[in-house]
C-alpha cells in the first residue's frame, strides 16, 4: 500500500551541480507556484565550499520563470521557500556526515541524490536505517547502477534502508500526463484494442532523436553513449507502456505490475549484428553551428568507442506480440529533434479491383513533448473517387502545467510512486541491455559514423 505522508522536508544532494539548478530548482518553482507545496522546507547539500549568499543566488536564478508567471499566492510560496532555505557543505560518503544533517532536519524528509551513481550508492551504504528519519524517502537519478548486477545490489542496499515504495527512481521522461495519455488512448478506444497486437500491427518504432551534441555533458555521457543513456532506461518504459496488457487499474501497483510482466516477456535477440546498430558523429553542421568530430570533443576519450546513436529490435515474447519488432532509437546531433513511438499496420488483406492510390501502411504516431496524436487514413479523394488519398487525423493530447521535474518531485512530496521504476523492472531492464554492451564491447557490431546534422549513417532512415 502507497504511503501518502507528505514531504515536509526536501533534501537535495549535489545542490551546486548543474542537474539542479537547470532541472530540479525549476520543477519545484513551477510546482510551488501552483500551491502543490504547502509548508515544505528546502535544504541543499554538496561538495562545493558555497556561502549561503550563493544558494539564495541560484534560488533566485532557478526560480525566475515560475515566478514571473506566478499569481500573488504562487509568489508568497516562492518567497517563503527562498526565504527558509539553506545550504551546507559536506561530504556525503563520509560516516556520519549526512546523517548528523538529517537528524537535525524535520521529517518526512525526501532526500534527492542529484549526483553520480556511484557517490549515490556510496552515500546509502554510510548510511543506517536508524539515522533517517521516520517516513524518509529515497530519490535515485538515472542511470539506476550500470548493469543487472549492479542494479540488484544497489536494490539491496537501498531495501536495507527503506520499504520499496519510499524509494523513487527516477525517469523524467514519462510525465504523468504522457503516461495517462498512452493508456488512454489504448483502453478507453474500442475500435483501437482489438487490432492492437500481432495479427494487424507489422512493426512498432520508438524514437527519441537530437538535434543537440554533446553541449558540455561529456563527463556523464562518453561513460554513459546512447543505449545506456536512453533506451536501456526511457525507451523501455514507453515500450512497456505501449504493449501491456490491459491494467485493472491506473493505480501505481496494477500499472507497474503489467509493465514488470510485460519486460519480463522482452529481449534483444543474437545476433547482435543483426539487431542492433550502433554509430558516431564525425564533424559537421547543425542549423550553421559547426559540431566538432565526437572522439575531439573536451573530456571525450575516443578509445572508449562511446556511441552517440543506437538502435535494437526488441523482441517481445507473449500471445499479443510474438514475431512483431520493436525497434528503439536515440541519438544525437542528428538533423532533427524527433520524439516519438510510430504504430504501423498491416496492409489490409484485400483491397477491391479499382481501388488506386495506396502505396504505404496505416500509421498511428505519437508525439511526446508537446503530447500529439496523428492517425494516417485513406479515404476517397477529390475528382476520380477511386483514387484513394492519404488523409492525416491530428489531436492535441493533455498537457500538465508542471515541469517533467516537477512531476516527478510532485509525486515523491505525496508519497505517489507511480512515475517512478520498481526495483525489479529496474533490474530487467539492464538485463534486456547486458548482452548487447558485452556484444559492443567485443566489436561485434561495428561502429559506424555519419555526420553532425544529418539523418545518421546511411540506411538508418526509419
Amino acid at each position: 500500500m502507497t504511503s501518502q505522508t507528505t514531504i515536509k522536508t526536501l533534501l537535495i544532494l549535489g545542490a551546486s551541480g548543474d542537474l539542479t539548478g537547470r532541472l530540479l530548482l525549476p520543477g519545484l518553482a513551477r510546482l510551488a507556484a501552483r500551491g502543490h507545496t504547502p509548508g515544505l522546507t528546502l535544504v541543499g547539500a554538496g561538495s562545493d565550499d558555497w556561502t549561503q549568499e550563493q544558494w539564495l543566488e541560484r534560488l533566485e536564478t532557478s526560480f525566475a520563470d515560475a515566478n514571473s508567471q506566478a499569481d500573488s499566492s504562487g509568489k508568497r510560496e516562492l518567497k517563503r521557500i527562498h526565504k527558509g532555505t539553506g545550504y551546507h557543505q559536506l561530504d556525503v560518503t563520509a560516516a556520519g556526515q549526512l546523517a548528523g544533517l538529517l537528524a537535525t532536519l524535520k521529517g518526512p524528509v525526501a532526500v534527492y541524490f542529484a549526483l553520480p551513481p556511484k557517490i549515490s550508492q556510496l552515500a546509502c551504504e554510510a548510511l543506517t536505517p536508524e539515522q533517517l528519519p521516520a517516513g524518509t524517502r529515497l530519490v535515485m537519478e538515472k542511470p539506476f547502477g550500470s548493469n543487472e548486477e549492479s542494479a540488484r545490489h544497489l536494490n539491496k542496499i537501498l531495501a536495507a534502508l527503506v520499504p520499496e515504495d519510499h524509494i523513487h527512481r527516477v525517469d523524467h521522461f514519462l510525465g504523468k500526463a504522457t503516461v495517462l495519455n498512452i493508456l488512454g488512448l489504448r483502453f478507453a478506444n474500442n475500435f483501437l484494442e482489438p487490432v492492437w497486437n500481432r495479427d494487424h500491427i507489422a512493426k512498432v518504432e520508438i524514437i527519441f532523436d537530437e538535434d543537440l551534441a554533446l553541449e558540455g555533458r561529456a563527463r556523464y555521457y562518453d561513460g554513459a553513449g546512447a543505449l545506456r543513456d536512453m533506451i536501456q532506461s526511457h525507451l523501455l518504459q514507453v515500450m512497456a507502456l505501449m504493449a501491456i496488457e490491459p491494467p485493472a487499474s491506473v493505480d501505481e501497483r496494477d500499472l507497474r505490475d503489467a509493465v514488470a510482466t510485460l519486460l519480463r516477456a522482452s529481449s534483444i535477440k543474437a545476433p547482435y549484428a543483426k539487431n542492433t546498430r550502433r554509430a558516431r558523429y564525425a564533424a559537421g553542421t547543425i542549423d550553421g553551428r559547426k559540431v566538432p568530430d565526437y572522439a575531439q570533443e573536451t573530456g571525450v576519450d575516443a578509445a572508449r568507442g562511446t556511441e552517440t546513436l543506437a538502435e535494437v529490435q526488441v523482441s517481445i515474447d507473449n500471445w499479443r506480440w510474438q514475431g512483431v519488432p520493436f525497434l528503439l532509437r536515440s541519438g544525437k546531433a542528428l538533423s532533427s529533434a524527433r520524439k516519438e513511438a510510430v504504430v504501423t499496420f498491416r496492409p489490409p488483406p484485400h483491397l477491391p479491383q479499382g481501388f488506386t492510390g495506396v502505396d504505404s501502411p496505416n500509421q498511428l504516431r505519437i508525439g511526446f513533448g508537446p503530447d500529439t496524436l496523428q492517425f494516417d487514413v485513406d479515404v476517397n479523394g477529390p475528382g476520380d473517387v477511386l483514387s484513394l488519398d492519404r488523409a492525416t487525423l491530428h489531436a492535441e493530447l493533455s498537457a500538465s502545467e508542471l515541469l517533467p521535474y516537477g512531476e516527478v518531485l510532485e509525486g515523491v512530496l505525496s508519497g505517489d510512486p507511480l512515475l517512478s521504476v520498481r526495483g525489479d523492472t529496474a533490474e530487467d531492464c539492464w538485463r534486456i541491455i547486458d548482452p548487447v554492451l558485452k556484444a559492443w564491447a567485443r566489436d561485434s557490431v561495428p561502429l559506424e559514423e555519419y555526420a553532425a546534422g544529418s539523418p545518421g549513417p546511411e540506411g538508418w532512415a526509419t
